[in-house]
């Protein structure tokens, strides 16, 4: 008996840390902090990202709204999981470049690494250069995993950003996330993770780089674990085309892996079977397409395995609601004045 007392205050425990969490993450105050970020640091400005984040008192409550001049930072960002309320903004994604070049065996690191809960970023390119050709070690060794972002905090939202790779160029590894009018460019498992994650007129473009080889791809591997996870990655109103070889849309890096593409322009840089099971059970496998247009939509050589959803449970995937949960967008967006 005493046993199951315990037991039942330990899981009322974890409930309330798991109710803290979630307020806690939403309640930064506003107006923003302003912070500026200038290379040449005119006006009192940080000349580093790193810097300027380095600076916010921690644990951090108050909405912090760091502005990113134009030029190229060649630097790695870090939002530790203390660091919540971090509004980035750059002066445009071709404008506002944050790059490295390294390859990490265990994808620990990464040009961006967003690990706190309420992040935005706005108007930036987030690059890792490592796979690029002109690089000796890229030539030398060949591709490898290089990312441009790890994303695993919950409710981050990137609106106008960049992600430019080969190999695992943007890690969306878990939480809730939002991205609008993105490019993400890459090859290999470019898109990959366990997130709850909406792309919303996003650009994915599959490619090595001007220079690089031609390969056959993939886009994403999502890796949902469990058949009660609601993790998925969905794309919506977005542009799929590429200009080197050929490409899956998809395959199960977990168990359960679910991708849904819908009113989106596949070219014909998909491949004809359009998804692949990387060796997990078919049947457990999500992978959807529907109402998209283009030379790569609607292949009679898909697989057969992929699943049909009926009017209301694809719109219960595309409507903001499947990520915007509790309306943390929205409440973003009106704290920071856009």
């Amino acid at each position: 008996m005493e046993n199951m007392h315990n037991s039942k205050i330990f899981i009322l425990f974890s409930f309330l840390i798991l109710i803290f969490r979630f307020s806690n993450a939403l309640d930064c105050s506003s107006p923003p902090k302003v912070i500026d970020v200038n290379q040449s640091g005119q006006g009192g400005s940080f000349t580093t990202i790193k810097s300027a984040i380095d600076s916010i008192p921690k644990p951090n409550t108050q909405w912090t709204h760091i502005r990113i001049s134009a030029g190229t930072y060649t630097e790695t960002v870090t939002i530790s999981k203390n660091m919540p309320c971090i509004f980035l903004e750059g002066a445009g994604s071709s404008s506002t470049i944050v790059q490295a070049s390294y390859h990490n065996t265990m994808s620990t690191s990464a040009t961006l690494i967003a690990l706190a809960d309420n992040i935005i970023a706005k108007d930036i390119t987030f690059q890792n250069t490592y796979n690029n050709p002109g690089f000796a070690h890229a030539n030398a060794v060949g591709i490898l995993p290089a990312l441009a972002a790890k994303v695993e905090g919950n409710r981050i939202a990137f609106y106008n950003c960049s992600f430019k790779g080969v190999q695992d160029t943007l890690w969306d590894r878990s939480g809730l996330h939002y991205y609008k009018n993105c490019y993400i460019q890459g090859a290999i498992d470019f898109i990959f993770g366990d997130g709850q994650s909406i792309y919303e007129e996003c650009v994915i473009n599959v490619t090595t780089g001007i220079d690089g080889p031609i390969i056959d791809g993939v886009i994403t591997a999502q890796k949902r674990e469990s058949i009660d996870s609601t993790s998925g990655f969905v794309f919506k109103e977005c542009t799929i085309s590429g200009t080197k070889g050929k490409a899956e849309l998809g395959r199960a890096y977990g168990p359960y892996s679910r991708v849904i593409i819908a009113n989106s322009y596949l070219s014909d840089i998909v491949r004809p079977e359009g998804w692949s099971t990387w060796d997990k059970p078919e049947k457990n496998l999500v992978y959807v397409e529907a109402n998209n247009t283009g030379p790569g939509a609607n292949n009679p050589n898909r697989v057969k395995w992929m699943k049909t959803l009926t009017k209301d449970e694809l719109n219960s995937f595309l409507d903001i609601s499947y990520v915007d949960i509790d309306g943390w967008i929205t409440k973003q967006r009106t704290a920071n004045n856009f």
